[in-house]
Parts: structure tokens; sequence; C-alpha cells
């Protein structure tokens, strides 16, 4: 049984699971399965079980662990561009009444009764 101090992953017990199924791309077969054991024996995560074992059986049938530092902090999500798009005329919604003031025209909007 693997210990704590002995896994791959610096910190494993704290990390997102979105940053685990991105690191565990780049762990060799043997890093692997050692984190897998490790998983299954206490947190036991589905969601976490079932992306290592995919990713096991994609390294079995030849694939490459990717590059990179599996120890590397990694945003949880990406970060959004900078200098995108700028909303025009073109990219807008259809401007929407208030749901104070509804617009008898609109089957959707509510109706007064008065």
């Amino acid at each position: 049984m693997p210990e704590h101090d002995t896994l791959p992953l610096p910190d494993y017990d704290h990390l997102p699971v979105g940053s685990l199924t991105s690191r565990i791309r780049t762990l060799a077969v043997d890093d692997l399965r050692t984190l897998l054991t490790y998983e299954q024996a206490h947190a036991n995560r589905v969601q976490v079980v079932q992306a290592m074992k995919h990713r096991l059986a994609d390294l079995e049938a030849g694939a490459q662990p990717s590059g990179g530092d599996p120890a590397a902090a990694q945003p949880e999500h990406a970060p959004a561009p900078s200098g995108g798009s700028q909303v025009s005329e073109a990219t807008t919604g259809p401007k929407i009444n208030p749901p104070s003031q509804g617009d008898p025209t609109n089957p959707a909007q509510p109706r007064s009764t008065g």
C-alpha cells in the first residue's frame, strides 16, 4: 500500500478533481498505478478512479505521458483569453423586458389581470 509521502503527486489529497485529471496525464504507468491503488484505498472517488483507469488503458495501449511537471500548480479552469472580441450589435442577444413590466405580445411574459 503506497504511503501519502511517497505518492508521485505532492499534496495529492488536497488537489481538486479538475487538476488531478490533467496532472495524471504527465505520469508514467508505474506512477499512475501507485496513485490508483492509493485512491482506491482512501477516497475512492468514482470520477477520479475512472479517469485513472482510462488513462492507464491509454498508456498501456502505447500513449506517452504528456510533457510537464506533475507537481506544477495548474489553474482549476483555463484563464480567459486576453483581448477577446468586443460585444457588438451583431453579437448581443435580444432585449429582454424586466419581469415587472410584462409584454402583452410575448406569451412568456406575465400579464396583469387588471
